[in-house]
């Protein structure tokens, strides 16, 4: 692996730091910019400066109006862009627009590619992505358990069933949907993926959830779909295909999280190193006391762990490769290590950490949850020990099972 950013590289990764600097970090005291979600205005008067500046959509397809980056170049680019965690909507790189991007320009038709790409990409319109039951009524960390059914009639499909935790579903144009599906005469084809009118009168939000997060615009809902049909032009790749066409969404963007939540966690720790070096205790300033220089440099070694794994798994998915288990580990590794360093920003922030007056509070309430999302870390953990079980050690060089015996 070369680890030399190219000059053009290099040069947008300073054009969007310094964009994000300028123009963006100022909209974090908007009042728009809320407690529990970020309204559509403010998204959508950000997303024109970005647009302006031409460093919208750095994931999206050159066809569709993105600039087109492989993984590799997008981990560089999101990590400047979520200096601020306004970056990813101002860039349009947030999810679940950003996986359904990628999702679409994978598995959609040419036709269905046609009228739904060109505006997610430039950023008009928002997504939903619709798989999450809750715990008492199907699928959750385990896909297999889905209730949602789509039965065939004539002309298309009728799904109903129920979701929870649909993220930004107020306010949204497409709704990529889940469901088992069934044909006319009541076989079971499995899973899959079907896109429907998010403002169609039979999908309903019940309730919206009040979370922890606010960096979702549309927040979270528990949400109905009560007899929705579907038109066949409208399911997403092969009927019974669902959960593996899903896998082209899910693993790319449990890594384009860790590329963003890096970004977050970078900018907290510069805070505090800030605040360390000019914050006077005991006849010292606060770096110099091991105490909160030991954090500060555990910050530093933790992000560049993260750095190398995102990095990597990047890399591997340029190549090609699934990466399965690159992915899977290194959301984990990044969840829980960036969320540890949040973890300590606050802390040697003190009692200033935990108001408004800095952006750690808030990245502190938002970055908990993605040890849940895309995977809780024990079921990642559980896949990668069901594999070892299967299989041995993991040769992370050769890249395949059984890793050799050492001699």
């Amino acid at each position: 692996m070369d680890f030399e950013l190219p000059q053009e590289l290099a040069t947008l990764r300073q054009r969007v730091l310094e964009f994000v600097t300028d123009k963006i970090v100022p909209f974090e005291n908007d009042p728009r910019n809320g407690v529990y979600t970020v309204e559509d205005s403010l998204r959508e008067e950000m997303v024109a400066l970005t647009r302006a500046a031409g460093l919208l959509s750095p994931h999206g397809p050159r066809e569709y109006g993105g600039l087109g980056l492989d993984h590799r170049s997008m981990a560089v680019v999101f990590e400047a862009a979520s200096w601020s965690p306004l970056g990813p909507l101002a860039f349009n790189i947030q999810a679940p627009d950003e996986g359904n991007v990628n999702l679409l320009h994978q598995v959609a038709t040419p036709e269905q590619k046609a009228r739904w790409l060109p505006d997610i990409v430039a950023g008009r319109i928002r997504t939903v992505f619709s798989m999450t039951e809750t715990a008492t009524d199907g699928a959750g960390s385990d896909p297999s358990l889905l209730q949602t059914q789509a039965r065939e009639v004539n002309g298309g499909y009728v799904i109903s069933g129920r979701k929870y935790m649909i993220s930004a579903a107020i306010g949204a144009t497409l709704n990529i949907v889940m469901a088992r599906t069934f044909d006319v005469a009541g076989r079971d084809l499995g899973a899959t993926m079907f896109l429907t009118d998010a403002g169609d009168p039979a999908f309903k939000i019940d309730r919206m959830l009040e979370t922890i997060d606010s960096n979702t615009p549309g927040g979270h809902a528990e949400v109905t779909f009560d007899g929705l049909f579907v038109p066949h032009e409208d399911v997403l790749g092969q009927v019974g295909q669902g959960f593996r066409n899903a896998q082209v969404r899910l693993g790319p963007a449990r890594l384009t999280h860790c590329m963003r939540w890096l970004g977050q966690a970078a900018r907290c720790h510069a805070i505090a190193v800030a605040h360390a070096g000019r914050r006077h205790s005991f006849g010292k300033t606060l770096i110099e006391h091991q105490g909160v220089g030991f954090m500060l440099a555990d910050n530093e070694i933790d992000l560049h762990v993260c750095r190398l794994a995102v990095w990597q798994a990047a890399w591997l998915l340029d190549r090609g490769d699934y990466a399965r288990n690159e992915t899977s580990m290194t959301k984990v590794l990044c969840s829980e290590l960036l969320g540890r360093i949040v973890d300590r920003c606050l802390q040697i922030l003190g009692s200033i950490g935990i108001t408004r007056d800095t952006v750690i509070e808030r990245i502190y309430r938002d970055i908990r949850p993605f040890r849940i999302y895309d995977g809780p870390s024990e079921v990642h953990r559980h896949a990668l020990a069901q594999r070892l079980a299967a299989h041995g050690p993991f040769d992370a060089v050769t890249r395949c099972y059984p890793m050799p015996a050492p001699r």
